[in-house]
């Protein structure tokens, strides 16, 4: 109808057709060589008329010109791991997609959810650096208005599908369900916000040690005067243990080294006593070189000593009888008398020769 506004707050004439529009949407980031830009400081200067999309159409695919504007709200304190697979569910659910982000303001969040970690402007810097974010709403509002959707030309929201009550609603995501504006994503289990906290809360004596150790003030801590004596106190024990331990480990480490050069020499004194005892066998054994060096030695001293007698066919055995006998009166040196009864019995005998020879 002529007058009609496109949604943009543009008129519509009435010549003006679908195809005649040219659309202007922000296309998703092609790059990530920057930060996602703010919603105030690039907003959406489309002059098409935002007609209202089916899932099976968004899961289709449009236009390239035409992305599907998915958007995805949340207070994301302390960004982790949890939120960061969200943003991927949802920037995926359609083949071409521009997803924006809502962020709460800590007055918001503080009223209605609790004290946060981290300031509104740490958690806006934190979602334009994450890779699946094209465009961030600061200052989102807890609760999606027709005015909101509309301005920022929103087609789905996407989150999961826990009831969250919330500022007096059991779901404050009815609305959006009952539209046909809802695509569910799939929680992270074991991970949230509030279970780092948790961690933290649990271990706080270690984390205020930590601190303190690294120059953060009792002060800027909140800690008493006592908590902080306690604290460096045992953050001195905690030294001193470690220090008792590299001793430990070192001195086992000099004992494992002093244990392996000692059966090394045991190794080696082994090897060394069998080669000795060996040696010393070869030398004195029943059969060994000393003992056939001593018995040619005593041999060769035997025959120094006791000569052999001649042989029988030796010619001092057999003389010439041309030869004249020895003199009965010569006394053989060689073979004196063994008792003075022999040497008697040779006298007479000698005498006895005389006479016959007379």
């Amino acid at each position: 109808a002529a007058g009609a506004e496109s949604g943009t707050g543009i008129p519509k004439s009435p010549s003006e057709t679908m195809e005649e529009l040219e659309h202007t949407c922000p296309q998703p980031r092609l790059t990530l060589t920057a930060p996602a830009p703010f919603a105030d400081e690039t907003s959406c200067q489309c002059q098409a008329p935002h007609e209202k999309l089916t899932i099976a159409q968004a899961r289709r695919g449009t236009p390239a010109d035409r992305p599907v504007r998915v958007y995805a709200d949340g207070i994301f304190d302390l960004f982790h791991a949890g939120h960061a697979r969200a943003l991927m569910q949802a920037k995926t659910l359609f083949p071409n997609s521009y997803l924006l982000v809502g962020v709460c303001s800590d007055d918001l969040t503080h009223k209605f959810k609790g004290f946060t970690v981290m300031s509104e402007t740490e958690r806006y810097e934190a979602l334009r650096h994450c890779r699946y974010v094209d465009e961030v709403i600061r200052d989102a509002p807890w609760t999606l208005t027709p005015e909101f959707l509309e301005k920022h030309k929103i087609d789905f929201v996407a989150h999961d599908d826990i009831p969250y009550s919330s500022a007096g609603s059991d779901d404050v995501y009815k609305h959006i369900k009952e539209a046909g504006m809802f695509v569910p994503t799939q929680r992270t289990e074991g991970i949230s916000t509030s279970d780092i906290i948790t961690r933290i809360v649990r271990d706080y004596d270690v984390y205020a040690r930590r601190n303190l150790q690294r120059g953060y003030t009792a002060k800027e801590l909140n800690v008493s005067f006592i908590n902080e004596k306690k604290y460096r106190f045992q953050n001195q024990v905690d030294k001193m243990k470690e220090k008792v331990k590299n001793v430990e480990e070192k001195s086992k480490e000099f004992v494992y080294k002093v244990e392996e050069k000692s059966h090394d020499l045991i190794q080696k004194w082994e090897e060394k006593s069998r080669e000795f005892i060996g040696n010393f066998l070869e030398l004195f054994g029943p059969d060994g070189a000393w003992k056939q060096m001593f018995q040619e030695r005593s041999g060769r001293m035997l025959q120094a000593f006791s000569p052999r007698q001649s042989p029988n066919s030796s010619p001092t055995r057999g003389r010439s009888p041309s030869r004249s006998p020895s003199p009965p009166w010569v006394i053989n040196k060689t073979s004196p008398p063994s008792s003075p009864k022999a040497a008697s019995a040779s006298l007479s005998s000698m005498s006895e020769g005389d006479e016959d020879e007379k």
